[in-house]
Protein backbone atom coordinates (compact mmCIF):
# COMPACT_ATOMS: atom_id res chain seq x y z
CA UNK A 1 0.00 0.00 0.00
CA UNK A 2 2.95 2.35 0.72
CA UNK A 3 4.15 1.99 -2.73
CA UNK A 4 0.82 3.31 -4.46
CA UNK A 5 0.64 6.16 -2.08
CA UNK A 6 3.95 7.40 -2.88
CA UNK A 7 3.30 6.57 -6.86
CA UNK A 8 0.47 9.71 -5.79
CA UNK A 9 3.14 12.57 -5.76
CA UNK A 10 3.25 15.65 -8.01
CA UNK A 11 6.93 16.96 -8.31
CA UNK A 12 7.20 20.35 -9.24
CA UNK A 13 10.62 21.96 -10.87
CA UNK A 14 11.20 25.15 -11.60
CA UNK A 15 13.99 27.82 -12.39
CA UNK A 16 16.23 29.72 -14.72
CA UNK A 17 17.59 28.72 -17.88
CA UNK A 18 20.59 26.13 -17.20
CA UNK A 19 19.86 25.45 -13.84
CA UNK A 20 19.59 21.40 -14.52
CA UNK A 21 15.79 21.60 -14.72
CA UNK A 22 15.69 19.28 -17.78
CA UNK A 23 18.30 16.63 -16.86
CA UNK A 24 17.14 16.33 -13.14
CA UNK A 25 13.67 16.16 -13.76
CA UNK A 26 14.74 13.26 -16.15
CA UNK A 27 16.92 11.31 -13.64
CA UNK A 28 13.95 12.30 -10.85
CA UNK A 29 11.35 10.13 -12.81
CA UNK A 30 13.56 7.49 -13.92
CA UNK A 31 14.09 7.00 -10.27
CA UNK A 32 10.97 6.82 -8.74
CA UNK A 33 9.40 5.87 -11.42
CA UNK A 34 7.15 8.88 -13.03
CA UNK A 35 6.37 9.86 -15.50
CA UNK A 36 8.56 12.96 -16.97
CA UNK A 37 6.20 15.81 -18.41
CA UNK A 38 8.81 17.97 -20.37
CA UNK A 39 6.55 21.07 -20.64
CA UNK A 40 9.47 22.84 -23.04
CA UNK A 41 8.54 20.45 -25.49
CA UNK A 42 4.78 20.80 -25.39
CA UNK A 43 5.67 24.60 -26.89
CA UNK A 44 8.24 23.22 -29.18
CA UNK A 45 5.54 20.52 -30.72
CA UNK A 46 3.13 23.62 -30.84
CA UNK A 47 5.94 25.11 -32.92
CA UNK A 48 6.55 22.63 -34.89
CA UNK A 49 2.73 22.07 -35.81
CA UNK A 50 2.22 25.83 -36.02
CA UNK A 51 5.41 26.03 -38.85
CA UNK A 52 4.03 23.06 -40.69
CA UNK A 53 0.45 24.65 -41.26
CA UNK A 54 2.21 27.78 -41.58
CA UNK A 55 0.51 29.52 -38.77
CA UNK A 56 1.82 32.99 -38.15
CA UNK A 57 3.09 32.80 -34.01
CA UNK A 58 1.09 35.96 -33.93
CA UNK A 59 -2.12 35.07 -35.06
CA UNK A 60 -3.56 33.93 -31.69
CA UNK A 61 -7.19 32.56 -33.37
CA UNK A 62 -5.64 30.23 -35.46
CA UNK A 63 -3.09 29.16 -32.97
CA UNK A 64 -6.18 28.53 -30.28
CA UNK A 65 -7.48 26.00 -32.93
CA UNK A 66 -4.63 24.55 -33.45
CA UNK A 67 -4.22 23.72 -29.79
CA UNK A 68 -7.75 22.04 -29.68
CA UNK A 69 -6.48 19.75 -32.31
CA UNK A 70 -3.39 19.02 -31.25
CA UNK A 71 -2.72 15.74 -28.90
CA UNK A 72 0.58 15.79 -27.18
CA UNK A 73 1.96 12.76 -25.41
CA UNK A 74 4.91 11.35 -23.32
CA UNK A 75 6.21 7.78 -23.61
CA UNK A 76 9.06 6.16 -22.71
CA UNK A 77 10.63 3.68 -25.10
CA UNK A 78 14.25 1.38 -24.86
CA UNK A 79 14.98 3.02 -21.12
CA UNK A 80 14.59 6.92 -23.64
CA UNK A 81 12.01 9.05 -23.35
CA UNK A 82 9.95 10.26 -26.85
CA UNK A 83 7.47 12.91 -27.64
CA UNK A 84 4.53 12.23 -29.80
CA UNK A 85 2.93 14.64 -31.87
CA UNK A 86 -0.31 13.29 -32.98
CA UNK A 87 1.25 9.90 -32.75
CA UNK A 88 4.19 10.91 -34.31
CA UNK A 89 7.42 10.70 -33.16
CA UNK A 90 8.93 14.59 -32.99
CA UNK A 91 11.59 13.92 -30.09
CA UNK A 92 14.29 15.26 -32.79
CA UNK A 93 11.58 17.21 -35.13
CA UNK A 94 11.09 19.92 -32.24
CA UNK A 95 14.84 20.22 -31.21
CA UNK A 96 15.75 22.03 -34.59
CA UNK A 97 17.38 25.50 -34.59
CA UNK A 98 14.41 26.82 -36.62
CA UNK A 99 11.82 25.48 -34.57
CA UNK A 100 13.75 26.62 -31.08
CA UNK A 101 13.58 30.31 -32.90
CA UNK A 102 9.67 30.00 -33.42
CA UNK A 103 8.88 28.24 -29.61
CA UNK A 104 9.67 31.43 -27.75
CA UNK A 105 7.13 33.60 -30.62
CA UNK A 106 4.66 30.77 -29.77
CA UNK A 107 4.78 30.23 -26.07
CA UNK A 108 4.45 34.07 -26.04
CA UNK A 109 0.45 33.78 -27.32
CA UNK A 110 -1.85 33.71 -24.04
CA UNK A 111 -3.95 31.62 -25.86
CA UNK A 112 -1.20 28.84 -26.43
CA UNK A 113 -0.48 29.22 -22.19
CA UNK A 114 -4.17 28.51 -21.16
CA UNK A 115 -4.39 25.39 -23.83
CA UNK A 116 -0.99 23.96 -22.38
CA UNK A 117 -1.41 24.50 -18.48
CA UNK A 118 -4.19 22.97 -19.01
CA UNK A 119 -3.04 20.03 -20.94
CA UNK A 120 -0.67 20.13 -17.94
CA UNK A 121 -2.98 19.76 -15.20
CA UNK A 122 -4.56 16.64 -17.16
CA UNK A 123 -1.23 15.25 -17.47
CA UNK A 124 -0.40 15.73 -14.04
CA UNK A 125 -3.75 15.37 -12.14
CA UNK A 126 -3.59 11.91 -10.70
CA UNK A 127 -0.17 11.86 -9.78
CA UNK A 128 3.43 9.86 -10.51
CA UNK A 129 4.97 12.90 -12.55
CA UNK A 130 7.39 15.30 -12.55
CA UNK A 131 7.17 18.55 -14.44
CA UNK A 132 9.62 21.33 -14.74
CA UNK A 133 9.56 24.56 -16.12
CA UNK A 134 9.21 27.75 -14.93
CA UNK A 135 5.72 28.71 -13.41
CA UNK A 136 4.88 25.04 -12.24
CA UNK A 137 4.91 25.14 -8.62
CA UNK A 138 3.15 28.99 -8.93
CA UNK A 139 0.63 28.62 -11.79
CA UNK A 140 0.49 25.10 -13.11
CA UNK A 141 0.70 23.22 -10.07
CA UNK A 142 0.32 25.37 -6.98
CA UNK A 143 -0.59 22.46 -4.75
CA UNK A 144 1.81 19.84 -5.69
CA UNK A 145 3.20 18.08 -2.86
CA UNK A 146 6.89 18.67 -3.58
CA UNK A 147 7.94 21.88 -4.88
CA UNK A 148 11.74 22.47 -6.23
CA UNK A 149 13.06 25.86 -6.95
CA UNK A 150 16.50 25.48 -8.92
CA UNK A 151 19.00 28.06 -9.28
CA UNK A 152 22.73 28.83 -10.31
CA UNK A 153 24.77 32.17 -11.27
CA UNK A 154 24.02 33.23 -14.70
CA UNK A 155 27.71 32.67 -15.03
CA UNK A 156 27.83 29.14 -14.48
CA UNK A 157 24.66 28.21 -16.34
CA UNK A 158 26.22 30.60 -19.12
CA UNK A 159 29.27 28.25 -18.77
CA UNK A 160 26.80 24.83 -18.68
CA UNK A 161 25.51 26.38 -21.80
CA UNK A 162 29.13 27.28 -23.47
CA UNK A 163 30.19 23.79 -22.81
CA UNK A 164 26.92 22.07 -24.49
CA UNK A 165 27.29 24.11 -27.39
CA UNK A 166 31.04 23.63 -27.79
CA UNK A 167 30.69 19.56 -27.23
CA UNK A 168 27.83 19.83 -30.64
CA UNK A 169 31.15 21.22 -32.56
CA UNK A 170 29.73 25.10 -32.11
CA UNK A 171 31.92 28.19 -32.33
CA UNK A 172 30.57 30.21 -29.50
CA UNK A 173 32.09 33.07 -26.79
CA UNK A 174 31.73 32.07 -23.56
CA UNK A 175 31.20 35.88 -22.38
CA UNK A 176 28.70 36.06 -25.01
CA UNK A 177 27.08 33.19 -24.00
CA UNK A 178 27.16 34.58 -20.24
CA UNK A 179 25.61 37.85 -21.43
CA UNK A 180 22.50 35.54 -23.54
CA UNK A 181 21.72 34.13 -20.45
CA UNK A 182 21.33 37.12 -17.87
CA UNK A 183 19.02 38.50 -20.70
CA UNK A 184 16.98 35.75 -20.66
CA UNK A 185 16.54 35.71 -17.19
CA UNK A 186 15.27 39.19 -17.18
CA UNK A 187 12.82 38.68 -20.11
CA UNK A 188 11.75 35.49 -18.17
CA UNK A 189 11.34 37.52 -14.91
CA UNK A 190 9.60 40.55 -16.32
CA UNK A 191 7.20 38.83 -18.80
CA UNK A 192 3.80 39.55 -18.52
CA UNK A 193 1.90 36.06 -18.70
CA UNK A 194 3.16 33.26 -16.56
CA UNK A 195 7.20 34.90 -15.29
CA UNK A 196 9.67 33.05 -13.64
CA UNK A 197 8.62 33.06 -9.77
CA UNK A 198 9.79 30.82 -7.24
CA UNK A 199 6.40 29.53 -5.04
CA UNK A 200 6.51 30.81 -1.41
CA UNK A 201 6.65 27.04 -0.46
CA UNK A 202 9.07 25.68 -3.39
CA UNK A 203 12.38 24.17 -1.64
CA UNK A 204 15.55 26.45 -3.23
CA UNK A 205 18.67 24.71 -4.36
CA UNK A 206 21.62 26.03 -5.90
CA UNK A 207 23.29 23.99 -8.28
CA UNK A 208 26.48 26.70 -9.17
CA UNK A 209 28.95 24.21 -6.60
CA UNK A 210 26.85 20.72 -7.25
CA UNK A 211 27.36 17.65 -9.33
CA UNK A 212 23.98 16.79 -10.92
CA UNK A 213 24.68 13.78 -8.70
CA UNK A 214 24.75 15.37 -5.50
CA UNK A 215 21.64 17.63 -6.90
CA UNK A 216 19.98 14.57 -7.04
CA UNK A 217 20.51 12.90 -3.97
CA UNK A 218 19.26 16.12 -2.03
CA UNK A 219 16.15 15.96 -3.93
CA UNK A 220 15.49 12.05 -3.52
CA UNK A 221 16.20 13.13 0.41
CA UNK A 222 13.77 15.64 0.57
CA UNK A 223 11.19 13.55 -1.83
CA UNK A 224 11.42 10.75 1.15
CA UNK A 225 10.88 13.23 3.76
CA UNK A 226 7.72 14.22 1.86
CA UNK A 227 6.55 11.20 1.95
Amino acid sequence: MRREAQRELIIAIDGPSGAGKSTLSKLLAARLGYVNIDTGAMYRSVALAAHCRGIDPADNEALTRLCADLRIEFIRNNGGERVLLDGEDVSAAIRTPEVSLLTSKVAASPAVREAMVRLQREMGARGGVVLEGRDIGSVVFPLAEVKFFLVATARERGRRRYEELRAKGLEVDLEQTIAEVETRDAADSAREHAPLLQAPDAIPIDSTAMSIDEVLAEMLRIIEERR
